[in-house]
């Protein structure tokens, strides 16, 4: 399996993150999650707002990548004006 995980250094607006989720899930083979970070063993947590995308393998991953949908992603994530980091991740079940 194959994560792409972003985290946010600011709580986006939700109504323009609504906005950019439904870019999001418009990429095909993945599976596209959002939500507010509530805490950290250490208290707040370093980053409040976090996405992920689940892709079946890295396959689905790479065919992902090199679409339009997901370029657009990364554009429009760009301009929400929210500083983040974004990681992919190979992921063992």
């Amino acid at each position: 399996m194959v994560r792409v995980f972003v985290v946010y250094e600011q709580e986006p607006d939700a109504a323009r993150y609504e906005e950019h989720a439904e870019l999001c899930r418009r990429v095909p083979g993945g599976t596209f999650r959002h939500g507010r970070v509530f805490g950290s063993p250490l208290g707040e947590p370093r980053y409040p707002y976090y996405a992920e995308w689940e892709f079946a393998d890295m396959a689905a991953f790479k065919t992902a990548a090199r679409t339009e949908e997901f370029a657009a992603t990364g554009k429009d994530a760009v301009e929400l004006g929210v500083p983040f980091h974004v990681h992919f991740a190979e992921v063992d079940e």
